[in-house]
């Protein structure tokens, strides 16, 4: 084993963590909704009533296929980005390559790979690309992120500030306006950063939204804003490998940057939408008065039900794996509102609630605007959230088939 990369028990946890935390999302109570914010804040109450949209999206291009190029026979595309010029980036982690092509699907180049030279990656977790095309990767064998120019040159490395600790955190998130990231902790899994502490990797005390700056050799982290986060979770432990299992229904930490540099998150039960920006913290706050679902003792049993049922069509060990979690199963009183968060280049907030079953994820998609109007909804599976937004109202998905053959769909909203 390469002497850089982490240890084998660390790379085991983080391999558990991965296939686990998604469900491990935070506690949140009421009457702290606010509490991680202070200061001047402007609240903007939106309408209760449903406004339903028609979906009007125009196919500009779809790429990926078994009998298709070499290069789109994709292995598992784990991200996409656009770029100010319109072109699409896909992170494929089976090779650990990033793919470019044009504004209407051609193929333009390819860079990255596994390997140990400059420019290659050991462990492509995550990337984003600027509006000028540059392309920022984190390499968790490295414990950096790796840069590369508009061209997919290698330019250089940016070390983490620390080593060998875990924090959950969202993928990384451009800043429209400069050369720095923005990333929020405590979300549904897509990357882990690691520092060493002694063995023991201790859970984080908020949910905070940072700014990572990588001007230097080492990256640098403001917080712009903290998500609230209760206190007493048990440390994730190296040495056993071991977990914690969360609560069922509780909120999630959903972020998306605005095309101004502020950040749109949701870090509570409620329908309530959290604007920040360096420098100033949350400044304005969208609410919908919808009322969350009661977990009742039919809930819990459905949902415990339905993990069981999930892990049997897995396999034999995912199922002893969800026995043990059903056993130490907690649930939240009430069914957390929103499931998914994603921002428009120009300035749109594509909010996504739980369907009719509280364990549901793809329900009505609401569009608000930052400014605070309400566009209206899609009706659930009327259109699903894309995997990522472009100039011009660009958007692109991530399919699978039947065949679990990836295909990436580019489209351009027409109209609502």
């Amino acid at each position: 084993m390469n002497k850089a990369r982490p240890p084998q028990e660390v790379m085991q946890t983080l391999q558990i963590v991965k296939q686990t935390l998604q469900w491990r999302y935070w506690a949140w109570s009421p009457w702290l909704l606010f509490a991680a914010s202070a200061g001047a804040q402007e609240i903007i109450e939106l309408p209760t009533e449903d406004r339903w949209l028609t979906p009007d999206f125009e196919e500009i291009y779809r790429i990926g296929s078994l009998s298709g190029e070499p290069w789109e026979q994709f292995g598992n595309i784990g991200e996409v980005a656009f770029d100010q010029a319109g072109q699409l980036y896909l992170l494929d982690h089976h090779v650990d390559s990033i793919y470019v092509v044009s504004p209407d699907g051609e193929y333009r180049r390819a860079f990255g790979g596994r390997g140990d030279g400059p420019g290659e990656f050991r462990y492509a977790a995550e990337f984003a690309v600027m509006r000028d095309g540059l392309v920022v990767v984190s390499d968790w064998g490295y414990s950096a992120y790796q840069v590369f120019d508009a061209s997919g040159e290698y330019e250089r490395r940016v070390a983490w500030a620390q080593r060998w600790a875990v924090a959950v955190s969202t993928g990384l998130m451009p800043d429209p306006g400069g050369d720095g990231l923005f990333v929020a902790t405590g979300a549904p899994i897509r990357a882990l950063e690691m520092v060493n502490r002694g063995g023991v990797v201790t859970s984080p005390t908020t949910r905070p939204v940072e700014r990572l700056d990588l001007a230097g050799d080492v990256v640098t982290r403001d917080t712009v804003a903290e998500g609230w986060l209760p206190g007493g979770d048990d440390p994730l432990s190296i040495s056993t490998g071991w977990v914690g299992w969360g609560q069922a229904f509780a909120p999630r930490m959903l972020p998306g940057v605005l095309p101004d540099g502020s950040v749109a998150f949701s870090d509570s039960l409620a329908y309530v939408i959290k604007i920040a920006r360096p420098g100033e913290g949350v400044w304005r706050i969208l609410k919908r008065p919808l009322q969350p679902v009661p977990v009742t003792r039919a809930v819990r049993n459905a949902e415990k039900e339905r993990r069981l049922r999930a892990a049997e069509a897995r396999s034999a060990e995912a199922l002893r794996i969800e026995r043990v979690r059903n056993a130490n199963l907690e649930f939240y009183e009430v069914v957390s509102m929103l499931r998914d968060l994603g921002t428009s280049w120009d300035g749109e907030i594509w909010v996504q609630r739980h369907g009719e079953e509280p364990s549901d994820d793809n329900g009505p998609i609401d569009v608000l605007t930052m400014d605070g109007r309400y566009l209206g909804s899609y009706p659930a599976g009327a259109v699903a959230m894309p995997d990522a937004f472009g100039p011009d109202g660009l958007v692109a998905f991530i399919e699978t088939d039947e065949m679990d053959v990836e295909t990436v769909v580019v489209k351009r909203v027409v109209g609502r």
